[in-house]
């Protein structure tokens, strides 16, 4: 896994009025690395017809769809991962309750990264590497250093490492070769919301969706 993994929060853009399934059509365009469904607040049945819906997206984009939180939905819907956190499932509990399908975990401590290094997972996210505001109750900031000694111990084990929190376009370069790819929420929204009177059609934001996650592929990747 290496490059941008972008991921879909359904409750900041419900704020925004933006439609997740045309959000995600536009950040896939960019050609990101993964891409993860993010629905904390919606009910099981809705969150199961979002990722049923992005499975053939995600497939013809040749991109790696993550559940977040959700194993039993991640099967159903046929997704590639599932991501979980700290205060999840255990990863040994989410393989046997979804074989086949690749578990990703957050980290925010060295402690917690040799825990799940351990366990070998598809990939461990580390962080906030920056302050940030998408995430409730984020862990305290880790910063480049510990994000680079992270990334070393990730490496050492053979496990993609994907940096979390607070990464805008100006701060990604900054991590190449301490990260394989970087998580981004807020920097691919566009500037203006759709609620907004001085809005866009909805092609042009989203236009401008895709263009933030070129841009931020680019700043990465090169």
């Amino acid at each position: 896994m290496k490059g941008l993994y972008a991921i879909v929060d359904v409750g900041t853009l419900s704020a925004r009025r933006l439609d997740p399934l045309a959000f995600a059509e536009a950040v896939l365009s960019a050609g990101p690395a993964a891409l993860q469904l993010r629905a904390k607040d919606l009910h099981a049945r809705e969150t199961l017809g979002l990722l049923r819906a992005l499975v053939p997206m995600c497939r013809r984009a040749g991109v790696v769809l993550v559940a977040n939180d959700r194993p039993d939905l991640a099967v159903l819907a046929g997704c590639a991962c599932v991501h979980v956190g700290q205060e999840d499932m255990p990863i040994d509990r989410v393989r046997r309750l979804a074989p086949g399908v690749g578990v990703g975990v957050s980290t925010h401590t060295l402690d917690q990264l040799d825990a799940a290094l351990a366990a070998r997972p598809e990939y461990v996210a580390f962080g906030p590497v920056f302050e940030t505001r998408t995430k409730r109750d984020p862990g305290p900031v880790v910063g480049l250093a510990r994000l680079q000694e992270a990334h070393s111990r990730a490496a050492a084990a053979g496990v993609p490492l994907v940096a979390i929190g607070g990464i805008t376009r100006e701060r990604a370069p900054r991590l190449v070769g301490a990260a394989d790819a970087i998580a981004i929420v807020a920097e691919l929204l566009p500037a203006v919301a759709l609620a907004d009177k001085r809005a866009s059609p909805v092609f042009d934001v989203m236009g401008e969706v895709a263009a933030r996650a070129r841009a931020l592929h680019e700043a990465f990747a090169g």
